[in-house]
């Protein structure tokens, strides 16, 4: 049964989340520590084929007024990397503030500032997919 994956992208992480196979739940799934880009691609390459992933969410840092800065072009040049190698559907969603909702969910559970950052990739990621479940499934 196929499943959608959302990503964030940042300098350091790749948080990755996956759905369930009804498109209707995200779950955070993990964090992928940053190395050279080949590597990063692998283990998106591994998970998408692990999991059977039919399509891929990006989450796209926007500024906020909707605009399109250096850490958009960054994800976007990476995402063209993925493409060379996956023939996988890539889609972006709009990812401004999932950081700030994931940070939130995390002391809401009372997670220790010194362990958030293993999980705020994979969350943020999470939230980036259910935004898009959501929409698909609303539509």
């Amino acid at each position: 049964m196929a499943r959608i994956m959302g990503i964030d992208v940042g300098d350091k992480t790749i948080g990755v989340a996956i759905s369930d196979t009804m498109f209707i739940t995200a779950q955070p799934y993990e964090t992928i520590k940053r190395s050279k880009a080949k590597f990063d691609i692998d283990r998106i390459e591994e998970i998408v084929n692990q999991n059977d992933i039919s399509i891929i969410v990006v989450g796209l840092p926007k500024n906020m007024n909707n605009t399109i800065g250096p850490q958009s072009m960054k994800v976007i040049s990476f995402v063209d990397l993925i493409k060379k190698r996956l023939n996988t559907e890539i889609v972006y969603e709009d990812e401004r503030l999932t950081t700030v909702q994931s940070e939130s969910v995390l002391i809401d559970m009372n997670v220790r500032r010194e362990n958030r950052k293993k999980h705020i990739d994979k969350i943020a990621a999470s939230f980036i997919l259910q935004s898009y479940l959501d929409r698909r499934n609303n539509e």
